[in-house]
């Protein structure tokens, strides 16, 4: 009890400080709170300071500086492998992340602790699983999921499947939570075989098994009680921090937008991923298409029906979670190797590894562009991207890199806010024809780990139609059967785990302070009543809640953030759509390589003019046999979104990347000293 109040009293104080930091008013009302921390003009656009041709010091460009300090920080023994030295000149980003920010080149590799907005909020002030209010128990999460996200089929209105899968897509670039494990058997581990709950003495450290309620209508016949869950590893698990100090949950990629599923997260993986020729990324041919390299382990990564299924190889090993996940990804290995070959052919005298870094570079931007300028807008709303400075309306560059701005992913994005949009899953996945007519569809519980179908007989082009024809479901409390009822069950199994139950467990684990806190963080009242939540959530929810929680102050911010009402525009409420936004601004104004940004880093104005034409359509169009696609692929058919042929597409212009004769610096130097940088890394 004492511990819960001196952490109310810190909490309170870390409240003061922060809103004070970010110069908030108390607001009843989002357009207020928006108005006034929005309002500044942009200031920062400028142009380009080079020329396409201009990148000729390729001395200064990979030569290595000494470094400051060679003595690693111990705050990151075992956290994180800080770099021994960085080259302040070089035009490439690392693939772990290390060197973006110059004074801190350790921001944003992998291994590293979540950030937080808010104080951790753990049961004994250190590392146990989140309490109510006086150290009582909370509701059961699968009793949660089960009063709130039922599975009631609503579609939504514009956006297509495409929107919910490339926001998978984003969120495995940005983060991996260590020890988090799904797919594990969910009777196992930290249940008995028979799925019924270990004693205390048998119950490894790392378990907080998801208990199931009595009344499960899923489970109740079967006796089960249980279902396996491991606790995230964290810096006091490895001894990074002081046994005093608030645990902190770690991620195993780097936190930039960089493509790390396509690129991988460090040297010796990229290199398993290279082909070393013509700078293009390692693929395999079959039936005239390129497909990802066949994973070593398959028959331990994959479901196999047959050896010789197809199971894949990534730069993220979550690769073939789903068939349009492993689509999504082959189609940026695709993508690259286009480019490499437009590249190549420009520039006969460049050698591998430079066509390597360009292709790379170009395709990492032009991913950046689409999920902010394309992507982000359909989440946050386009008045909420403009006036908090995520996109910019402007023809030039965009120079507001900070070295000040730390780009770690916050624990509250990764945990809570982004794994809302869970609820767009679909359970079933269309097969669409060219005209847009239905082929079949298959069951997503089907096909988890089984990326065989798509080199079935047109399947890759069926799936890839169907990501842009089908709608997804609607962004909502509502989720689809197939992911809180039969999500990664057994071939020989009628049920799997709830991921909606998972996401409340993976919130209390994290220890995530409360949407009671959240909210007078944003400025809105802090609730004293269940009825003080009616503001933005209805009252249908709010009387669920209360009858779940005994207290306003127990609400977890998964739970809260996800009944609230979209802000809009938005396809969230007002307290998720706060912490997308803290996140996606940390993340490009934290980036020094964000492809809006002028320099070295950057792309002349000629250059930039060509990455901002590309959109996710013309990407799918580029990469598959599909010959038609809606300009917006993001939104569903409709007369002003109508089927174009592919080639009417706006496309990038890469002569702009050709050099002329006398830009051609001496290619085999250029060869020794860029391989030697990236592998040093």
């Amino acid at each position: 009890m004492l511990q819960k109040t001196i952490w109310t009293i810190f909490l309170q104080i870390f409240l003061l400080s922060f809103k004070e930091n970010l110069a908030q008013r108390d607001s009843s009302t989002l357009d207020s709170f928006f108005d006034d921390i929005f309002s500044e003009p942009h200031q920062n656009s400028r142009k380009s300071i080079f020329s396409e041709n201009s990148l000729s010091n390729y001395n200064d460009v990979f030569t290595f500086q000494p470094p400051t300090s060679t003595t690693p920080d111990p705050r990151t023994l075992g956290c994180g492998t800080p770099p021994h030295s960085c080259g302040p000149n070089a035009i490439y980003r690392s693939y772990d992340g290390a060197c973006n920010n110059l004074r801190n080149p350790i921001w944003g590799i992998p291994n590293t602790p979540y950030r937080r907005l808010l104080p951790a909020n753990y049961g004994d002030g250190i590392s146990l699983p989140t309490t109510a209010k006086g150290g009582r128990a909370l509701p059961l999460a699968r009793s949660v999921s089960l009063a709130l996200y039922p599975d009631v089929p609503i579609f939504d209105p514009i956006y297509t499947l495409n929107l919910m899968q490339y926001s998978q897509i984003v969120t495995h670039d940005m983060s991996r939570t260590i020890g988090s494990s799904q797919t594990r058997h969910y009777k196992t581990r930290c249940c008995s075989p028979e799925g019924q709950l270990l004693e205390l003495a048998e119950s490894p450290d790392h378990c907080f098994p998801i208990v199931l309620p009595d009344n499960d209508p899923a489970h109740s016949k079967t006796k089960t009680k249980c279902m396996s869950f491991d606790r995230s590893i964290t810096n006091k698990d490895r001894n990074c921090v002081e046994d005093s100090t608030p645990a902190d949950q770690l991620t195993s990629v780097n936190h930039y937008l960089d493509l790390s599923l396509v690129y991988g997260n460090d040297a010796k993986t990229s290199r398993l991923l290279r082909q070393f020729q013509n700078g293009r990324l390692r693929t395999e041919h079959r039936s005239g298409q390129q497909w990802l390299p066949r994973a070593t382990n398959a028959s331990q990564t994959c479901r196999l029906l047959d050896e010789k299924d197809a199971c894949y190889m990534a730069g993220d090993s979550r690769v073939n979670q789903s068939p349009h996940l492993a689509l999504l990804q082959t189609i940026y290995v695709r993508e690259h190797n286009r480019l490499a070959a437009s590249l190549s052919a420009l520039n006969p005298h460049w050698p591998d590894e430079r066509v390597f870094q360009e292709a790379r570079k170009i395709n990492m931007a032009a991913y950046q562009h689409v999920t902010y300028y394309e992507w982000l807008p359909h989440l946050v709303g386009r008045r909420y991207a403009l006036g908090a400075k995520l996109i910019y309306d402007v023809d030039d560059h965009v120079d507001d890199y900070d070295e000040k701005v730390d780009p770690t992913v916050l624990n509250e994005h990764a945990t809570a806010a982004f794994r809302h949009f869970h609820s767009m899953i679909v359970g079933h996945l269309h097969l669409v024809s060219e005209h847009r007519t239905s082929q079949g569809r298959i069951r997503l519980s089907d096909v988890l780990r089984r990326p065989q179908i798509l080199e079935e007989k047109h399947g890759f082009e069926a799936l890839t139609r169907g990501l842009s024809a089908q709608l997804q479901s609607a962004s909502d409390q509502y989720h689809d059967s197939e992911i809180t009822q039969y999500l990664f069950r057994g071939d020989n199994e009628t049920f799997g785990i709830d991921l909606k139950a998972f996401d409340i467990q993976r919130a209390r684990d994290h220890g995530l302070a409360t949407y009671n806190d959240f909210r007078v963080l944003w400025g809105l009242p802090r609730a004293r009543r269940f009825e003080d939540f009616l503001d933005w959530i209805s009252e249908e929810n709010v009387r669920k809640l209360a009858t779940l929680y005994a207290d306003p102050e127990d609400v977890d911010l998964s739970v809260g953030g996800s009944l609230e009402r979209p802000a809009p525009g938005a396809l969230v409420g007002p307290t998720f759509l706060r912490i997308l936004i803290e996140q996606f601004s940390r993340t490009r104004r934290g980036d020094r390589y964000w492809y809006e940004n002028a320099g070295k880093t950057g792309f002349s104005d000629r250059q930039l003019i060509e990455i901002r034409k590309a959109s996710v359509s013309r990407l799918l169009c580029d990469n598959t046999g599909v010959e038609y696609m809606q300009p917006r692929g993001f939104e569903k058919l409709f007369e002003g979104n109508p089927l174009v042929k592919c080639e009417q597409l706006p496309s990038m212009d890469l002569s702009k990347w050709k050099e002329t004769k006398s830009d051609q610096y001496g290619s085999e130097n250029f060869m020794n000293r860029a391989f030697n940088f990236i592998t040093s890394l």
